[in-house]
């Protein structure tokens, strides 16, 4: 009888101390962007639902552009390692061959700001745009892969006058510490001009949403393709999963179920946004959304709430 009595006093001290279980810390959505053309650098906004948005900071910026010809940070993109560092890679210049990166702990304090030369060895690149970071958990390797357009690389195709010359492909390297990179190659090339890259895993399945970027006929919308890899996707992609309307800046986040796909509305000067369980059937709810007034092409990523707090 004893032992059972000791068994039970024991049984109840696990249970007060949570039985020694780790806990789990709430987390929070957070967006990076830009406003207007990029000069004043990182804006954050956060979301406890995914559907409305909140700035941060008064909407001031919380890091300015240095690097670059043009000193722009357009188009940040944010992924968090293993060991809580944030990683950060923007488009520099509208007409640069090389990308900004920079890196925190907390989002607040940032490392020097670093040119990555990435489109350096391909002689007469036009531009690196909206680079985007994607980090593979399972091998610990982070994936940056951007728009940019080689002179007669590409078959050429018909352009508007105001986009004349651009055949955008997506190119990218990998790094697993941001100091040594391999040689940078052709990610997606699909038939037709494509830009503003962004990848999700979920279960297993990697999702690549692209923009579709031909101007004559202009398309201008968002399409998908899976792959059970982070590189070498299909290139046969979707119908587009975004309206009558000209989309960019895809920025998918799982919340819950679902997957969300934000993006830019650019010609309306407002945010929209896609959902879809399956991945297959998309539904738009761009009027369910809000977002601060002003925000551009930008990228979505869950924080633990301590780091949120701090932001506040």
């Amino acid at each position: 009888m004893k032992q059972f009595f000791f068994l039970g006093v024991f049984l109840l001290f696990l249970s007060a101390c949570g039985g020694n279980r780790p806990v789990v810390e709430e987390e929070v959505y957070l967006f990076s962007y830009f406003k207007g053309n990029g000069e004043d650098g990182l804006h954050l906004a956060y979301s406890e639902d995914g559907l409305t948005w909140q700035t941060l900071k008064g909407d001031s910026s919380f890091l300015t552009p240095m690097v670059g010809k043009d000193k722009l940070m357009r188009d940040p993109s944010i992924v968090q390692d293993d060991k809580g560092v944030f990683h950060m890679v923007w488009t520099s210049g509208w007409w640069d061959q090389g990308i900004g990166y920079a890196s925190s702990d907390d989002l607040v304090n940032w490392s020097e700001q670093r040119n990555i030369p990435v489109m350096e060895m391909y002689e007469g690149t036009r531009n690196s745009w909206a680079p985007e970071l994607f980090y593979d958990k399972s091998d610990k390797t982070f994936y940056i892969f951007w728009a940019s357009t080689v002179p007669g690389m590409f078959p050429e195709i018909a352009t508007s006058e105001s986009e004349k010359g651009l055949n955008h492909r997506q190119f990218y390297v990998t790094t697993k510490d941001f100091q040594t990179f391999s040689e940078t190659k052709v990610f997606f090339n699909p038939d037709f001009s494509v830009i503003d890259g962004a990848v999700l895993e979920k279960d297993g399945t990697y999702y690549l949403f692209v923009k579709n970027e031909n101007s004559n006929p202009p398309e201008k919308n968002i399409r998908v393709v899976t792959n059970r890899k982070p590189y070498d996707f299909p290139t046969t992609v979707s119908d587009p999963i975004t309206g009558d309307y000209w989309a960019e800046g895809a920025s998918p986040l799982q919340v819950g179920e679902y997957i969300y796909v934000y993006f830019d509305k650019y010609t309306q000067r407002k945010y929209g946004a896609v959902r879809s369980k399956d991945g297959v059937s998309w539904e738009d709810v761009s009027d369910q959304i809000l977002f601060p007034e002003g925000t551009r092409h930008g990228t979505a990523f869950t924080v633990k709430k301590s780091i949120w707090q701090n932001l506040l």
